[in-house]
Formats: structure tokens, sequence, C-alpha cells
């Protein structure tokens, strides 16, 4: 009987994108958790899950109000699920994990406390709880886990400034401390120069200003997001490629840009993966660092964000390890990690890619791209 044909394995030329040294930038801590975590949460306690959460379907919504409502109806879903520490500290545990076992150095975790205050008797002990979770996990993993401290513009200016003062009494640049302070949720919502004193009040303390901007907005509002909030890394920001003068005050600002290819296809923004201006803003100089944003509901975590890259974006190895690179920049984590983990990264490039092999146990392979 003759052999069936073999499979093809990855095309010769290609790295393993999994042990490939890498920043993760824009993560959101919900939005991290494991399927099987969130069925787990559920069952324990008692609670009803919509059905693409209950099967694990992968969202799909137009660049809408409609859409957006959607997503955060899920969103909330799942975040009723976290009831109690024990679940915080689990969510926290599971990220480091998951990023480590993709290469991560270093995580950058975003949260907002003020949902999980109710939960564990306040704003304060729910931060702290997860520093404490993000130390342990980091002496666990091995990949850093620091925190980005973030504010919602569905609500008032004024708490935010309450948890930039947070923020601050936690600023640090190691594991369990905060780096950051962000403003994330619906950009069409709110009024983004009513937020720019709780990004005074972080900076003055020394975090970095993470807000998200340009992915539901175009490139006017990334205008005004960096006039109003002086960004050092702009969540998201993908849309300043659409007006040339944008993108060039980004380079020139050096501020780095948190794209994130598959929750940008699963929120309508872009039809496919193609379209996402990876090229356009790479060649017009941006640091750009990939992140996965809610693998929860996108399908994704970072090294498939890699593969979108190099699959849908055209991009090489060398390309991918200067994102990589852009990454461990971009991050808050010590000059001395950062110096070592970039000298990780030359040596990835160095090692020779993967043959390409046919079927059988012994077959490369990658991982899975979805969205």
């Amino acid at each position: 009987m003759p052999a069936d044909p073999p499979v093809p394995g990855p095309p010769a030329g290609r790295r393993d994108l999994a042990t490939l040294p890498k920043a993760h930038l824009h993560l959101h801590f919900t939005g991290s958790m494991r399927p099987a975590t969130l069925s787990d949460l559920a069952r324990r306690h008692d609670l009803p899950l919509p059905g693409l959460l209950r099967e694990h379907h992968l969202l799909r919504v137009p660049a809408d109000e409609r859409g957006w409502f959607r997503f955060q109806r899920l969103y909330e879903a799942a975040r009723a699920c976290v009831r109690d520490e024990a679940d915080m500290r689990r969510l926290v545990h599971e990220a480091a994990a998951d990023d480590a076992a993709e290469g991560s150095r270093r995580l950058e975790l975003q949260i907002d406390p003020t949902s999980y205050a109710p939960l564990v008797g306040g704003l304060t002990p729910a931060l702290e709880l997860v520093l404490d979770a993000a130390r342990e996990a980091s002496a666990a993993t091995g990949c850093q886990v620091a925190v980005v401290v973030a504010a919602s513009r569905m609500r008032h200016p004024l708490d935010a400034r309450t948890l930039a003062r947070l923020a601050a009494r936690h600023r640090g640049d190691g594991p369990g401390e905060v780096v950051g302070f962000g403003l994330s949720n619906d950009e069409r919502r709110g009024d983004t120069a009513q937020f720019a004193p709780a990004f005074a009040i972080a900076r003055r303390a020394g975090l970095a200003s993470l807000p998200h901007g340009g992915e539901l907005l175009g490139a006017d509002h990334v205008e005004h997001v960096l006039t109003e909030l002086r960004p050092d890394r702009l969540g998201h920001g993908v849309r300043s490629a659409e007006d040339p003068r944008t993108l060039e005050r980004v380079v020139r600002a050096g501020v780095g840009l948190e794209v994130c290819p598959a929750s940008n296809v699963g929120l309508g923004v872009y039809p496919t993966a193609t379209d996402v201006p990876l090229r356009a803003l790479l060649d017009a100089g941006a640091a750009v660092a990939l992140g996965a944003d809610d693998p929860l509901l996108f399908g994704s975590r970072l090294t498939a964000q890699y593969a979108l890259a190099r699959d849908a974006g055209g991009l090489d190895d060398a390309d991918l390890a200067e994102l990589a690179r852009h990454s461990l920049r971009l991050s808050r984590a010590p000059a001395e990690d950062v110096r070592g983990w970039l000298g990780e990264v030359d040596a990835w490039l160095a090692r020779p890619p993967l043959p390409q092999v046919g079927a059988g146990p012994g077959r490369a392979a990658e991982p899975s791209v979805r969205g």
C-alpha cells in the first residue's frame, strides 16, 4: 500500500517563536484568563456563562457601538467569575506561567482594581494582593511580572486620580511593583482631557504613561491622546498609520505602540490580520511591541501574535527579532535585565532556522494562529 504523501512542515528559514525572548506589554488581567480556568471558576461559583464563553468560541464583532457592547458584556461575564483572593492570585500565576512558556522574560499586566475591590475589602487590598501574587509568580516562573494600574474611561475622572495616587505608592520597576498608569475601555467614551490630571499625578511619581488610543478611533484621536496624556507607550495606536503626519509625530516623540493583531481583527478594526499595518508602522520607524490584549476572547496568546506578523504581515525572522527587541526596550524593566535579554534575542537569531520536515512525531510545529 503506498505511503501517504508527507504533510508539509514549517517552511525552512523559520525559527521557533516560542523560544524568542520577548516582553509582553499589553495584557489585561481578566482577559488573560485561560478558557479552562473560566469554566472551572464558573462551575465552582455556580455562575452561568454566555454561550460564546461556555463553548470557547472566538469573538468577532463589527467595529461599532453594538460590537463593543457585545465585547464588554462578555468581558464582564468573565470578570464576574473571579470572586475572591484565591481566584485573583490564580489568574496572576497562570498568566505568568503562560507567558514564561512562550519565551516572555517580562510581563506588564494591566488591571483596574476597582472591579475587584468589593471582593477583598477595598482598592488597596485588591492591588496589593495582585502585586504580592506577581512577586510569587515571578519567582516561580522566571518571567518578571510587573503591574500597570489602569483607570476606565467609563468612570469619573476623579476615580482615575484616586487610582493614580494608589499606583504611585507602589511605584517601582521590579517584579510585583507598579510600573505605569493606563486608561482603557471604549475610546469613544469620556473626555480624554479630563483624565490629564490623573496622568500628571502618575508622571510626577515616575510612572509610565500608558493610555489606550488609536484602535477604535483614528489618527485624530491619537493626536488628542498624545497632546493631553503624553504617553510613553500607546495601547494599540495602530491607526496612527492612517495619517503620515500623526505617525511621524509618534515616531519623533519616541512613543511605543502596543499592537495587538488578533484583537484588531476580533473587534472589526481590520477585516483580516493581513490588513493590520504592521509593516507601515515599522517602515516609518515606530517602536512596536506585540501584545495579546484579551486572549480569553480573541483566542491568541503572545506567540500567536508573532506568528500572525510572520504569516499575515510578511515579516521574516530578523523583523520578528526586532519586534522582540522593541518590546524589551519599551518595557520598564531594569536596564541591566534588558541588556541581558537583548543578547538572548541576538543568540536566537544566530541559531539556524528550523529544518523543513514532513509528517511524523518529530515534525516541528508552529503555534496555532486564529483570528
